[in-house]
This record gives structure tokens, C-alpha cells and sequence, in this order.
């Protein structure tokens, strides 16, 4: 009787998945993402190409799910941002530590070939907009909503419109490569925003 389908299947299953996502991020972190490769990817992990195949239709689908990967929280939870009661602060940890994420080289180099990809595969951003962007967005519109029951924000503020002026001026910086992504810079935003939005 074959026990193929058991645990220690689904624990080989996960372990291998891991391995491929690892070796996608780690792959396009070390060289050009257009010289990056399923067989590269396979190689690196220790499977079969035809494994990636099996799970992700193409290499950018696997780096899609590598990002992913990085996104989802290691108990499961879905993603909250912090709630201290003081809004200003929160903001500011959660823009600096955004701000230092996309300064991170390994980190670049991942989400600048991702967004290659989103802007030629129309498959991709739809499932980039279901998968990572719309939930991101409801975090962070969750604590503006909070902001908003607290008195912090204006209650009518467009909330859609405060996060494109919060993100919108780093991620163009980010992508231009225009000014570098201090500290600074992401304060300097917050402060923008609160000044537009405030009660």
C-alpha cells in the first residue's frame, strides 16, 4: 500500500517548495533576472524542473510566489500594520522599515524584475493586485480606519488617495532611482500626509 499521500509526502511537498522559492529570490538577487532560468532555479533547489513546472506556469510566476513567500507571516496571520494609538509613529516605523526593504539590494533586485514582469503579463498583475497588493492596501487602510475612529485623520479622507501620497513618491523615487531612501525621506512623507489628511 503506497503512502504517498501522507504526512511526510506533504512535508517533502512544502520542503521542496521552499527550496525553489529560495533559490528563485536568491538567483535574481546574484545575477540579471532576464539571464535567471527555470533550469537554474531546479538546479539551485535540488529538483526537476518539471517539478517548478508542475506548481508555477512560468519563471515569473515562481518569483512572483518567491516575493509572496516573503510576504506571508510565519503563524499564518494575515498582515496588520502596528496600532499604538499614535498614528504618526506607526507610520513612520512602517515607512522607514518599507524604505529600508526597497534600499536592500537583494530586495531590489527581486521587485524591479517583478515589476518587469507585471508590466508585460496582464495574468500576473491581476493575480500580484489579488494576492499582494489589495491585501497590503486593507492593512493599511484598516489602520487609517482606526486613525480616522481616533480622531487622527479627517473621518470623510479619501483613504485610497492618503496611500497614494504616502507610497506613491517613495515607490517613484524607488523605480527612477532619483534620491536615496532615508529615514528622512520616509518621516518627510509621513509628515506630508498627515498634514493633508489630518482632522
Amino acid at each position: 500500500m503506497s503512502h504517498e499521500k501522507g504526512p511526510d509526502h506533504s512535508r517533502r511537498k512544502e520542503r521542496s517548495r521552499q527550496a525553489i522559492l529560495a533559490a528563485a529570490r536568491a538567483l535574481v538577487a546574484e545575477e540579471a533576472y532576464e539571464k535567471v532560468t527555470v533550469e537554474a532555479i531546479a538546479a539551485r533547489a535540488g529538483v526537476g524542473k518539471q517539478t517548478i513546472y508542475r506548481r508555477w506556469p512560468s519563471k515569473s510566476a515562481v518569483v512572483f510566489a518567491a516575493l509572496l513567500a516573503l510576504s506571508e507571516g510565519a503563524d499564518g496571520q494575515s498582515v496588520a500594520l502596528p496600532d499604538t494609538g499614535d498614528l504618526e509613529a506607526d507610520l513612520k516605523l512602517v515607512m522607514r522599515a518599507t524604505a529600508e526593504e526597497f534600499a536592500d539590494p537583494s530586495f531590489d533586485r527581486l521587485i524591479r524584475a517583478l515589476n518587469t514582469e507585471i508590466a508585460n503579463d496582464a495574468a500576473l498583475a491581476a493575480e500580484y493586485r489579488e494576492k499582494l497588493a489589495r491585501p497590503l492596501d486593507e492593512a493599511k487602510k484598516a489602520r487609517l480606519r482606526s486613525a480616522q475612529e481616533a480622531g487622527q485623520l479627517d473621518p470623510d479622507a479619501d483613504l485610497d488617495l492618503a496611500l497614494d501620497m504616502l507610497y506613491a513618491p517613495l515607490f517613484q523615487r524607488w523605480l527612477h532611482r532619483s534620491g536615496p531612501l532615508t529615514t528622512a525621506y520616509a518621516d518627510s512623507l509621513v509628515d506630508a500626509t498627515l498634514r493633508a489628511f489630518g482632522p
